[in-house]
């Protein structure tokens, strides 16, 4: 089934560039020495980041959200927790509108965590 909806192009036209903050995790190696995790390493990203709208700022399932949190619209994959940062400040991916069956675009809730990445 192909989507009905084809956003990519849209995200490709009024991008923005971001940085995402990706875990890396411990592993063993094969002499059996644990590594452990290490910082998350910056990825840098493209997408919509938006204000919300005043439906958006509405309750939702993760609770209310401020005039400070964003909306992204990107063609990658995030994780729910995981940092992003956009023009210096600090979001974490809070909640996933999942329109796969009907966009080729994710679209996530990012709420404000200041200017700490």
């Amino acid at each position: 089934m192909s989507k009905q909806f084809e956003f990519a192009d849209f995200v490709e036209e009024f991008k923005v560039p971001f940085i995402a903050y990706e875990k890396r995790e411990g592993y063993w190696k094969t002499n059996g020495d644990w590594v452990p995790a290490g910082k998350p390493v910056p990825i840098n990203l493209i997408g919509i980041v938006l204000p919300l709208t005043e439906d958006d700022l509405q309750y939702s399932e993760s609770g209310s959200y401020s005039v400070k949190d964003r909306k992204v619209y990107t063609t990658h994959k995030l994780e729910m927790g995981q940092r992003i940062q956009y023009k210096g400040i600090t979001y974490t991916i809070q909640n996933f509108k999942d329109y796969s069956d009907y966009a080729d675009v994710n679209i996530y809730f990012a709420r404000w965590a200041g200017n700490e990445p």
